[in-house]
């Protein structure tokens, strides 16, 4: 991207025409070739059918990791953790391992189909994620106690589901995107990849790609054909890194995993692609609203599972965690309102600062 002037200006939505699906008929033949190695081969069919269930839900976590900035964890987590009453550190692992496939296979479906995405952003995050994820993974999570998992979870997702149910039609109307400077954006997703990866990423095993996209949506007034596109990619990136620390340099993933993993996987495999081209059609609206009332949802449930170790001071907390992260979600929108001029420039010195910078390029 190119800084201009001060007025915002908008990159094509336009796709090139030339698309590469066969890549991604590849990939799903290599996915599936060897998952039937590992269900023949390695007599592994009795595990996955115990674990029916996990893949009966992945099949609307897919869909919802393709189609919205929320990935397929944001289901996975819940389920594993809240309905199947299993530690918290293994809904994480989980995630990671999941998304590994569901997430990198919608990734491969979108940049096989030339979607357009936040170039200097996204490897700005790619880059943070690759120092902050294995640095949560060792020096964070570990120490993060199993109820502190869902908290997190559950405070980060429902500031994220209400953002969207009282801001939807202002972020859904979001045209382009508005051009600053490549540097400044790479900048931004170097720091939003570092601090994210390191902290909701390596605790939750999800979550960086809320912040990315909530970044692009809020400051840089993306359109959301190029936000969750960007999201889902950083995701992908983000959960195949943390998958390999944990098995190649880590104490590998909690046990039960890899049982869930073999009844879901061939189930992502095409959900998450099939929600990225699904909402291209009936648009992205409706999705999110069903998305974002279950980020609520999961909310109220963990205070309801959990109230009597919280008790009404955790609650409160918990409330104000809430209400802390939607603090911070409106700042960054008043930024991205200054930065792309729609009201005088405010007093504030950081405000000053941040807006100074961007003109100057």
């Amino acid at each position: 991207m190119r800084k201009t002037n001060q007025q915002s200006v908008t990159m094509s939505l336009q796709s090139p025409q030339k698309q590469f699906l066969w890549i991604w008929w590849l990939w799903l033949a290599g996915f599936y070739g060897i998952w039937l190695w590992l269900m023949v081969g390695q007599s592994l069919w009795p595990q996955a059918i115990e674990h029916w269930p996990m893949a009966l839900a992945m099949a609307i976590g897919s869909y919802a990791a393709g189609s919205t900035p929320m990935g397929g964890g944001t289901v996975g987590f819940p389920v594993l953790v809240l309905l199947f009453e299993l530690p918290a550190s293994l809904g994480r692992d989980f995630s990671f391992a999941i998304q590994s496939i569901g997430m990198t296979s919608a990734s491969i479906f979108i940049l096989a189909r030339r979607q357009p995405l936040a170039w200097a952003l996204l490897k700005g995050a790619m880059l943070g994620a690759l120092v902050g994820t294995p640095l949560g993974i060792f020096f964070i999570a570990p120490y993060v106690p199993e109820l502190w998992i869902k908290l997190v979870f559950a405070v980060v997702w429902a500031s994220f589901g209400l953002l969207h149910l009282y801001r939807l039609n202002e972020i859904a109307g979001h045209s382009g995107m508005t051009e600053f400077d490549e540097n400044w954006d790479f900048r931004l997703g170097l720091w939003l990849g570092l601090l994210s990866g390191a902290t909701v990423a390596a605790v939750t095993g999800v979550g960086i790609d809320m912040v990315v996209y909530s970044a692009l949506v809020l400051l840089c007034r993306a359109d959301l054909k190029i936000a969750i596109p960007t999201s889902v990619v950083i995701m992908a990136y983000t959960s195949v890194l943390g998958v390999a620390v944990k098995l190649f340099i880590g104490d590998g993933l909690q046990p039960g995993v890899f049982e869930n993993w073999l009844a879901a996987a061939p189930v992502v495999a095409l959900g998450a692609p099939l929600g990225v081209f699904i909402v291209a059609k009936i648009g992205r609206k409706p999705t999110l609203l069903v998305v974002a009332t279950l980020c609520v949802g999961q909310f109220i449930w963990t205070l309801m599972t959990e109230r009597q170790v919280l008790g009404l001071t955790g609650i409160l907390i918990a409330l104000l965690a809430v209400a802390a992260c939607l603090a911070g979600f409106e700042r960054l929108r008043r930024w991205g309102a200054v930065l792309v001029g729609e009201k005088p420039e405010p007093a504030a010195p950081a405000h000053r600062a941040l807006l100074s910078e961007v003109k100057e390029r």
